[in-house]
């Protein structure tokens, strides 16, 4: 029945990974809310493709700086799912491509705002509705960091490895913080990954960066993607607090 499918929601779903992720989630037997924050054409098509699979599909748009999306985005979840089993926080930014000298302040408080506050927002929002002493049955969070977060991003995009470092440690503390009351929250770091993230940087740098990778190759979505997907199901049961790298070793 479909009311008894689980419900996850991806953050920043309409393409990328969180598309990917959605898709994944939906051959898997989930009803997926598909939030975006200005794609809506492809966040309605990832819809389309996710009711061919016999699932549900919601998308809404929220911009996830912001508080009042986002208590707007768990509303219409409350309202069209009544519940919420997954959360997925994906909604990211790169900001600007360049060297610290580069930096400036408006910049980086939109980066804050989108990449540290909004995945903050929605894990308070996600874990309140989850949590077993408040009446939840449980449930997963799987935080979308980067291994940027561990090594840097120097020369290139230290605001943007500084604001998944952010993400990497809210990971570890609401996983102790959660655990107790059946939520698990776990992390995943993509590495050099075939996406719209390096649109912002110079031509050729996944081809330039490749050779630092020891598979010798850049991934796919869809591996981020299998990643997330077992981190939120019951194979992982007893895992929280962790991270899975998809980095081809990097």
């Amino acid at each position: 029945m479909a009311d008894d499918r689980k419900v996850m929601l991806v953050t920043g779903a309409s393409r990328g990974i969180g598309a990917a992720i959605a898709r994944a989630a939906a051959h898997e037997q989930y009803d997926v809310v598909l939030n975006y924050a200005t794609s809506s054409d492809a966040a309605e098509a990832l819809a389309d493709d996710i009711r061919d699979l016999g699932c549900r599909a919601l998308p809404v748009q929220a911009d996830m700086g912001s508080e009042a999306d986002v208590l707007r985005l768990f509303a219409a979840v409350d309202q069209w799912f009544g519940r919420i089993d997954v959360l997925v926080n994906n909604a990211g930014i790169a900001g600007s491509y360049g060297t610290v000298d580069t930096v400036d302040e408006s910049m980086l408080a939109r980066l804050w705002a989108v990449n540290i506050t909004g995945p903050f927002l929605c894990a308070r929002e996600a874990g309140a509705r989850m949590r077993t002493d408040r009446g939840g049955n449980g449930g997963a969070i799987v935080n979308i960091s980067s291994k940027a977060a561990v090594l840097g991003g120097s020369g290139e995009w230290v605001h943007y490895a500084a604001s998944k470092g952010a993400i990497d440690t809210m990971t570890v503390g609401l996983a102790k913080e959660l655990a107790p009351f059946g939520v698990r929250v776990n992390g995943v770091r993509p590495g050099l990954i075939e996406s719209d993230f390096h649109d912002v940087a110079p031509t050729g740098r996944v081809a330039r960066l490749v050779p630092t990778v020891p598979m010798l190759r850049s991934a796919t979505t869809d591996e981020v993607a299998g990643a997330v997907l077992f981190l939120a199901g019951p194979a992982a049961s007893y895992v929280t607090g962790t991270f899975v790298d998809v980095t081809g070793g990097r």
